[in-house]
């Protein structure tokens, strides 16, 4: 059984960086063929696609979010990161990782994966 456990900080001030840590369990995140997403829903709204890295190490970014993330590994911790820049308060939402055993649709089709973080609620406020 794969699981999913989203962490960091739950407050970000305006114009920070955002840092947001996917721990997997039970699953390698270098196994193929396997897409380790970011995805967020702001109170309110639908989900939102943010980006992936993939089984080698490829990223891919939704285009709207392009310019201000970066998705990074550490598969000595099975452990794949989120970093957001130069946040505002639109990017309060609550956080998920989740795996997808096919590169998914920018818009999020939840039947594209298989398993889901809880999720963890990040606010941007001063």
């Amino acid at each position: 059984q794969v699981q999913l456990q989203e962490s960091g900080p739950g407050l970000v001030k305006p114009s920070q960086t955002l840092s947001l840590t996917c721990t997997v369990s039970g699953g390698s995140i270098t196994t193929n063929y396997y897409y380790w997403n970011w995805i967020r829903q702001p109170p309110g709204k639908g989900l939102e696609w943010i980006g992936y890295i993939d089984y080698s190490g490829s990223t891919y970014y939704s285009p709207s979010l392009k310019s201000r993330t970066s998705i990074s590994r550490d598969t000595s911790k099975n452990q794949f990161t989120l970093q957001l820049s130069s946040v505002t308060p639109e990017d309060t939402a609550v956080y998920y990782c989740a795996r997808a055993p096919l590169p998914p649709d920018v818009e999020v089709l939840t039947t594209q994966y298989d398993y889901w973080g809880q999720g963890t609620q990040v606010t941007v406020s001063s």
